[in-house]
C-alpha cells in the first residue's frame, strides 16, 4: 500500500516591511512522504516571502511539470515560479522558459554550494531568475516548529526574517546567491 500525504494546516501572518505587504493566509499544504519538515517549512518561507492574492501550492512533488508554488495572472500565464532545493539544469530552464520571474530556494551548507559550482552556467544564462540560500542551521530551527497546525508569524524588515510560533522564534537570514 502506498503512503499518503500528511495534511498540515498554517496560518501565515506576513508583515513584509521590505515589500510593504500585510496579510493573513490560511494555507492547506500537503507533505509528500518523501518529504522531510525542512523542506515543508522552506516551502511555507517561500511562500510567506512572495506572497500575493494569486500565490498557491501546486502539487508539487508529485509532478514533474509544476514547481512548488507558483502565482498565475488572470488568462493562466505563470507569472512567479518558485522552486524549493536544488534542481536540475532541465527544471531551470523550464522554470525561467515558462514564467516571468523564477525563484529558487536553496537548502544545505554541503550540497548546496557544489550545486551553484555545478550550474553556474545555467544561473547565469536567465536574467529573471533569482536564487536564494538558507543556511542550514536556520532551515533546522524552522523544522522545529512543524505541528500539524500551526500559526505563524513572518515579520520581513531589512532582507531578515524573523519566524514565531507558539514553539519559539528564529531568525533567517537569507544569501542573494543571484
Amino acid at each position: 500500500m502506498a503512503l499518503k500525504a500528511t495534511i498540515f494546516k498554517a496560518e501565515l501572518q506576513i508583515a513584509d516591511m521590505d515589500r510593504g505587504y500585510y496579510k493573513t493566509h490560511a494555507v492547506t499544504t500537503a507533505r509528500h512522504p518523501s518529504e522531510n519538515n525542512e523542506r515543508m517549512m522552506v516551502r511555507l518561507l517561500a511562500f510567506a516571502l512572495n506572497a500575493s492574492d494569486d500565490l498557491q501550492f501546486t502539487r508539487g512533488l508529485s509532478t514533474d511539470d509544476e514547481p512548488d508554488i507558483w502565482e498565475k495572472d488572470l488568462v493562466g500565464s505563470v507569472q512567479t515560479w518558485i522552486e524549493v532545493g536544488l534542481p536540475d539544469e532541465r527544471r531551470i530552464r523550464k522554470g525561467c522558459n515558462q514564467s516571468e520571474k523564477m525563484v529558487i530556494y536553496a537548502y544545505g551548507d554541503r550540497s548546496a554550494p557544489v550545486w551553484k559550482e555545478q550550474n553556474k552556467a545555467v544561473l547565469k544564462r536567465f536574467d529573471y531568475l533569482q536564487v536564494i540560500f538558507l543556511p542550514e542551521a536556520e532551515v533546522e530551527a524552522m523544522a522545529d516548529m512543524v505541528e500539524r497546525t500551526m500559526d505563524l508569524q513572518f515579520t520581513v524588515q531589512d532582507e531578515v526574517i524573523m519566524l514565531s510560533s507558539s514553539a519559539g522564534t528564529v531568525d533567517i537570514h537569507p544569501q542573494i546567491w543571484k
